[in-house]
């Protein structure tokens, strides 16, 4: 008897843990790559969320400085750590669509957009093409796991119901969105180099010899340079998103730690 109203005891306890839980790893849900994914359906998203809840309910329930309790202040503080994860990570996804769109206009493809099944958004054609080139490379390299593991480590750092978001996280986040810019022209350098090179060549042709039809010139010789360059790119490509990856989520979790030593 003793036994069992001990289990009846706890069990508010772990339904009040598992909704914490649910609610940190929603923002994963949302915003971060691969989890966010509209190709994989709500109810798997649902089902998978609830299935990690329930398993690390009991476990973060029970360690030190935490506080399983249903509040609007537990309640921001879980749902911050989750968004502070997504929208850090989700850079990652806008480095690589804003690479895409800066490649399509040095290969004159600016006006060519696809309707993004994923989303109601037509996407720049060489967007949505890294946008698939770095799902792929963050399920080879399994990072879509070592994302996973980040967030699960927060709950020492910051136990369940015991994390309050400060205003440099913030800062530190809007901060970190200027540099999706500077991102992406790496990422691109090498192509945007050579089809620059090839439009200062025909303009200095051109200029030398003016019947040249520099319009009908530059155009596919940008292009079919471009793609030599490009071909010869992918191969340092999943090492820029490897790191590039490696890099936010770091961040992410300096922002979470920080600010649960700094409460």
């Amino acid at each position: 008897m003793m036994q069992s109203g001990l289990a009846i005891a706890d069990w508010p306890r772990f339904l009040t843990g598992m909704t914490l839980v649910l609610i940190r790893l929603s923002g994963l849900m949302v915003f971060a790559p691969v989890f966010s994914s509209e190709a994989f359906p709500v109810r798997v998203k649902v089902v998978f969320a609830l299935v990690v809840a329930i398993l690390l309910a009991p476990v973060v329930s029970a360690l030190p400085l935490a506080h399983a309790e249903i509040g609007v202040l537990p309640i921001i503080g879980e749902l911050s750590v989750g968004v502070i994860f997504g929208l850090v990570l989700s850079m990652l996804s806008e480095i690589l669509l804003f690479a895409g769109q800066i490649l399509g206009f040095q290969f004159s493809f600016s006006l060519v957009n696809l309707l993004d099944p994923n989303a109601p958004v037509q996407t720049p054609l060489f967007g949505q093409m890294f946008s698939l080139l770095g799902t792929v490379v963050l399920l080879a390299a399994g990072l879509h796991r070592t994302l996973l593991a980040a967030l699960m480590r927060t709950f020492a750092e910051a136990p369940v119901g015991a994390f309050a978001i400060d205003t440099h996280s913030a800062v530190a986040i809007v901060g970190m969105a200027s540099g999706i810019f500077f991102a992406a022209l790496q990422m691109v350098a090498p192509v945007m180099a050579s089809t620059l090179v090839v439009e200062v060549t025909v303009a200095l042709v051109g200029r030398l010899s003016p019947q040249l039809p520099v319009m009908s010139i530059t155009v596919p010789a940008k292009t079919m340079l471009g793609y030599i360059v490009l071909i010869g790119s992918l191969a340092l490509w999943p090492r820029f998103i490897e790191a590039r990856f490696s890099s936010l989520l770091d961040c992410a979790a300096g922002m979470v730690r920080h600010a649960a030593v700094m409460r």
